[in-house]
């Protein structure tokens, strides 16, 4: 009798034991489908079969602004069969497609297949190359947004400097009781901080140590379209800002186009900025910088981190030479213990890219990161 009754208890307590692993288990296995979805790879049978097709619905929205309404232009991805889903907000990064960007659409649809509402809005600055409070603002409402339409707080995630700003909008009061959770993937800490980087190649760790890793063109080609008033004279603004902003959306024949419509002294002056190693440019992106520092405050998640109360899962590229990992090790010191989630610095990827093909270990850590946020997505 005895062994029949520690038969049966052993029993119950294994399948006790099952049923409180099997949400980490199931988080697994779908961030699993979602990495090999992502990388264009075939997923498992066991993480496929936890995976449902996904509806694509446009649903645009306005929000309130100091300068009256604005519609939001937004992707909704809907689970098939799950009408009462929890919801996820996924910000673009710094990319002239915005939310039409394939990475981050196929990265949606992956999360929405594991059960997820996954609403993707169009930041126009952000897409156009400026990092500005304005999106603070649409990313802030847009969160209250899908919160009000799925009747909780919403997971965020947050792409490039999207992740930085989201954070500055998970510290608004008007803004933080709608955010469940943030993810930031290659995000900045200190728009300050990131802009010395994009001058010097270096970056200060909490620990006092230097990242030094030169900076990609991009940094600084970004800080030259964004401030273009300091770099030529008011008359070439336009003619010169087709030539940017044809060689930041990687388009070489729209370039081609926009510098045959320049004279000899405009085309001096895109190609002089095209090369941003020049010393006479380098002193006009450092002026630049140091004229509109006042505006890096706002757009710096840094000051507000000790206050947080919203959870936070840091994703950071080791390589990253666009917003060095640096940044995320400052956020992570400056978080509170209990706020700071799971934080993962990885070698698998660059900047926001899957990039590396990963050994077993660091596939792992990044899968892992993952089910935790899916697991944060799915719990009450």
């Amino acid at each position: 009798m005895r062994r029949k009754v520690s038969c049966a208890v052993l029993g119950v307590g294994i399948v006790v034991v099952c049923a409180a692993a099997w949400p980490f288990a199931k988080a697994h296995l779908q961030a699993i489908a979602v990495m090999r979805h992502v990388a264009g790879q075939p997923v498992p049978r066991m993480a496929r079969a936890l995976t449902v097709p996904v509806e694509t619905r446009d649903s645009d929205f306005e929000i309130e602004t100091p300068t009256g309404k604005q519609v939001v232009r937004a992707r909704l991805y809907l689970p098939e069969g799950r009408p009462d889903a929890p919801g996820l907000v996924i910000f673009h990064g710094v990319h002239h497609l915005g939310i039409e960007e394939p990475r981050l659409m196929g990265f949606a649809t992956a999360m929405a297949s594991c059960g997820i509402r996954v609403l993707t809005p169009e930041l126009p600055g952000i897409k156009d190359y400026h990092v500005s409070q304005g999106s603070v603002r649409t990313i802030g409402e847009s969160v209250k947004w899908m919160a009000a339409r799925t009747g909780s707080p919403v997971g965020v995630m947050g792409l490039s400097f999207a992740g930085g700003l989201a954070l500055v909008a998970a510290e608004d009061p008007a803004y933080g009781p709608s955010f469940k959770f943030v993810v930031a993937v290659g995000s900045q800490d200190s728009m300050a901080r990131v802009t010395e980087y994009y001058q010097a190649g270096r970056d200060v760790r909490p620990d006092g140590t230097i990242e030094v890793l030169p900076a990609h063109e991009y940094g600084p080609l970004v800080i030259e379209y964004e401030y273009l008033e300091g770099f030529v004279p008011a008359t070439d603004l336009e003619p010169v800002r087709a030539v940017l902003r044809a060689h930041l959306y990687e388009d070489p024949k729209g370039e081609a186009a926009a510098m045959l419509l320049l004279d000899e002294t405009r085309k001096r002056e895109a190609l002089d900025l095209m090369n941003t190693s020049l010393p006479a440019t380098h002193e006009k992106i450092a002026a630049a910088i140091a004229a509109h520092a006042y505006e890096f405050p706002e757009l710096s998640p840094e000051r507000g981190l000790g206050t947080l109360r919203t959870p936070v899962y840091l994703l950071h590229g080791e390589a990253d030479n666009v917003i060095p990992a640096a940044e995320t090790l400052w956020m992570a010191s400056e978080l509170p213990r209990e706020d700071l989630k799971a934080m993962l610095v990885s070698p698998v990827l660059s900047h926001i890219d899957l990039d590396a093909k990963p050994g077993a270990m660091d596939e792992w850590r990044l899968v892992h990161f993952f089910a935790l946020v899916m697991h944060a997505a799915e719990s009450k």
